[in-house]
């Protein structure tokens, strides 16, 4: 069943707000493929599972950043906007913990098959960052010995070319030379 959700789906909806990487109770709502309004109303009646480091909700100015970032037209038609153009309820951000939590809560198969899916999202988002995070250190330690045996490291490289780098030979004559012989 995890295959029937191409982590990149999932990947795409990771976020990073105050710091940490969430999900969007609504994107989460359809990948469990329930409602918004029943996801939370099921956190809501679990409220002492989600403490803050699980789950927040957004304000406005967050809400609106995440629009602007990704795009108006993708993220307004997730959520019911009120008359006066807003949403009316401002959306809830799951953190890697909340949404382990949640298949707690929810209690059907695919919630479990979406959470294990999920939490191998997170996994692979770290294990990208952790390799970015080392090669970024390598280049700077290689970047600083370089730096230090620049004249030393330019001397080998034009030995090299000159090994390389056959000499010149005079052209070899052909043929017989006529010369003055006395």
């Amino acid at each position: 069943m995890t295959d029937l959700i191409p982590a990149e789906r999932i990947e795409n909806k990771i976020y990073l707000i105050r710091g940490q990487k969430v999900m969007l109770d609504r994107d989460l709502a359809k990948l469990y493929q329930t409602g918004t309004r029943d996801l939370n109303k099921a956190v809501t009646r679990n409220i002492d599972r989600f403490p803050n480091d699980f789950m927040f909700q957004l304000s406005k100015e967050e809400l609106n950043n995440l629009m602007f970032h990704f795009g108006t037209s993708n993220l307004k038609s997730q959520f019911a906007t009120a008359r006066w153009g807003g949403p009316r309820k401002l959306p809830k951000a799951f953190t890697e913990q909340g949404i382990a939590m949640l298949s707690s809560v929810l209690r059907s198969k695919r919630a479990i098959q979406v959470n294990i899916a999920i939490m191998r999202a997170f996994v692979k988002l770290r294990r990208v960052l952790a390799t970015h995070n080392e090669l970024t250190r390598k280049f700077k330690e290689l970047e600083l010995k370089v730096g230090k045996h620049d004249s030393e490291i330019q001397a080998i490289f034009e030995a090299i070319k000159k090994m390389i780098t056959p000499t010149p030979q005079p052209p070899k004559r052909i043929g017989f030379r006529a010369g003055n012989s006395s």
